[in-house]
C-alpha cells in the first residue's frame, strides 16, 4: 500500500464529491435569484412559487456542499502536512477571506433571504438573495486564487524552506487565476441551470403545474445554452494560456509525444502506447491544433518527449509526464460533453418558444438525464487540471511525493480513505432522496399558501412592512 497513490485517491474523492455540489450551488443561486427578479417586476406569484421551489433544492444542496467542504479542509492536516506548511503562509488570507466574507455573507443572507418572506419588502429581500448569488461568486473566486497558486506560483518568496507571501496584488492579477475563473464561473451557471431545466423537464413530462415548470425550463435553458456556448471560448481561452504556461499537459492531453508538424493537426481519437511513448492509431483533422493553439493555421507545439528532457535539465532527474492516456481522454470528455449540453440547449430555447413542449417526450427525458452531463464534464474538466500538474504539487516547488504527512502510516491513510467515503456514500444517499422527494410531489401550492387563499394577503403585507 503506497502512502502516496492512497493520500491522492483521498485526495481525488473529496475533491470530486464536493465540487459536485459546489457549481450546484453557483448556479442555482443565480438561476433562483433572476426567477425571484422576475417576480418582484411583473408581480405574478407563480414566480414566487418557482423561487420557493427551487429554493428548497438549493437549500439541501448548499448544507451537504458545505459539509464536504469541511472534511476537504481535514485532509490536508491528515494526510498532506508538508504540503499545508509549504504553502500555508501564502494560501491563509485567501482562505480566510473566503471564510469571513465571502461565506459568512452567503450564510447570513441565506437566513435573511428564507426568513424573510413577508417580513421584508419586496425589494430589499430580492437584494438578499443577489447576495447569496455573490457570495458563491466570491467564495469561487478565492478557493481559485489559491488554486491557481499551485498551477502557477506567484508573489512569494522562500523563507525557512517554505513558501512565503510577499505581494498579495500578485496572488490576485495571478495569470492563471484570470484564465480559470471566468471558465468555472460559466460551467457552474451551465450546471446549476441545467439541474433546473432537467428537473423541469420531468415535471412537464408528467404535466405537473405545466404553466409553472414551463417557465422555469424556460428561464433556465437560456441560461443553460449561453453559458455552455461562452464555456467555449472561456475553454479556449484557458487552453491557450496552458499552451504557453504548462505545455507538458497540453502536450499530454493531445498525446503529443514529439513536437508537432507546422501547421499541427488535431487528434480526434488514439491508440496510445505510453510505454512505447507513441501512437499506434490516430484520427486526426489537419490544421485544426494551431487554430486552437494560436488562432491561425501555422505554428507547432512541443511535444512530450522532448518537454520531459527540459524539466530534466531544470528540474533534475524524475518523471514530470503525467498520466497521458487518462488526460487524452478526459479532455475529450469534457469538451464532447459541452457540444451535447450546447445542442441541448439550442433545441430546448427553439422548443420553448414554441408550444407542445410536453409533447415531445424524447427530448424531456434527455433533459432529465441530461442532468448528469455537467458532473461528468466538470469532473473530467479537474482530472485534467489536477492530474495534468504532476508531479507536482506546486508546480516548478514542491512534488506531490514529497507533499504527504511523513508520519501517517499507510493504514491509517486507508481507514479515512475508507471512512470519508462511507460518510460521503450516505450524504449522497441523503441529498439524492431528499431531493427526489421534493422533486416527485405533484401539488406545491403549500410553498405559496396566498395563491390558493387570498390573492391580497402578501400585498398588503409588503405595504406594512414599507
Amino acid at each position: 500500500m503506497d502512502p502516496i497513490i492512497i493520500a491522492r485517491l483521498q485526495f481525488a474523492s473529496t475533491t470530486i464529491f464536493h465540487y459536485f455540489f459546489v457549481p450546484v450551488s453557483i448556479g442555482m443561486a443565480f438561476t433562483i435569484a433572476i426567477m425571484q427578479t422576475l417576480y418582484v417586476i411583473k408581480g405574478n406569484k407563480i414566480y414566487k412559487k418557482m423561487t420557493k421551489f427551487f429554493a428548497v433544492l438549493f437549500l439541501i444542496n448548499f448544507a451537504v456542499g458545505v459539509v464536504t467542504g469541511i472534511f476537504q479542509e481535514f485532509q490536508f492536516g491528515m494526510n498532506w502536512s508538508t504540503y499545508s506548511r509549504f504553502v500555508g503562509d501564502v494560501f491563509g488570507p485567501s482562505l480566510a477571506i473566503e471564510g469571513l466574507l465571502a461565506f459568512f455573507l452567503e450564510s447570513t443572507f441565506i437566513g435573511i433571504w428564507v426568513f424573510g418572506w413577508n417580513r421584508l419588502g419586496k425589494k430589499l429581500h430580492l437584494m438578499s438573495v443577489w447576495l447569496v448569488a455573490f457570495g458563491t461568486l466570491l467564495s469561487a473566486f478565492w478557493i481559485l486564487s489559491a488554486n491557481s497558486f499551485m498551477q502557477n506560483p506567484v508573489g512569494y518568496e522562500f523563507v525557512d524552506g517554505r513558501a512565503q507571501m510577499n505581494d498579495f496584488l500578485a496572488i490576485l492579477t495571478n495569470p492563471h487565476l484570470w484564465a480559470q475563473f471566468p471558465h468555472v464561473l460559466f460551467t457552474s451557471l451551465a450546471t446549476g441551470s441545467f439541474v433546473i431545466a432537467g428537473i423541469s423537464a420531468w415535471k412537464i413530462a408528467r404535466k405537473h403545474d405545466l404553466d409553472l415548470f414551463k417557465r422555469s425550463f424556460r428561464i433556465s435553458i437560456i441560461i443553460g445554452l449561453a453559458s455552455s456556448l461562452i464555456i467555449m471560448f472561456t475553454g479556449h481561452w484557458q487552453a491557450q494560456y496552458l499552451v504557453n504556461a504548462q505545455p507538458m499537459k497540453m502536450a499530454a492531453a493531445e498525446a503529443l509525444w514529439e513536437d508537432s508538424d507546422d501547421p499541427a493537426p488535431f487528434t480526434v481519437v488514439a491508440a496510445i502506447d505510453e510505454a512505447a511513448k507513441e501512437n499506434t492509431f490516430e484520427v486526426q483533422i489537419p490544421l485544426l491544433l494551431s487554430f486552437l493553439s494560436f488562432n491561425q493555421f501555422e505554428g507547432s507545439l512541443e511535444g512530450i518527449n522532448g518537454l520531459q528532457e527540459m524539466y530534466e535539465d531544470k528540474y533534475g532527474p524524475g518523471n514530470y509526464i503525467p498520466n497521458v492516456t487518462l488526460l487524452f481522454w478526459v479532455f475529450r470528455v469534457m469538451t464532447g460533453i459541452g457540444g451535447v449540453m450546447a445542442l441541448l440547449g439550442l433545441y430546448g430555447w427553439y422548443m420553448s418558444r414554441k408550444d407542445g413542449l410536453e409533447n415531445k417526450k424524447w427530448y424531456l427525458k434527455l433533459m432529465t438525464f441530461g442532468i448528469v452531463l455537467p458532473f461528468i464534464a466538470n469532473t473530467a474538466g479537474w482530472i485534467l487540471t489536477e492530474m495534468g500538474r504532476q508531479p507536482w504539487a506546486v508546480f516548478g516547488l514542491l512534488k506531490t511525493s514529497d507533499a504527504i504527512s511523513p508520519s501517517v502510516t499507510p493504514n491509517e491513510m486507508l481507514f479515512s480513505l475508507i471512512a470519508f467515503n462511507s460518510i460521503y456514500a450516505i450524504l449522497g444517499g441523503i441529498t439524492i432522496y431528499l431531493f427526489v422527494k421534493h422533486i416527485r410531489k405533484e401539488n406545491h401550492d403549500d410553498l405559496v399558501p396566498e395563491i390558493a387563499q387570498d390573492p391580497f394577503d402578501e400585498e398588503r403585507g409588503d405595504e406594512v412592512v414599507s
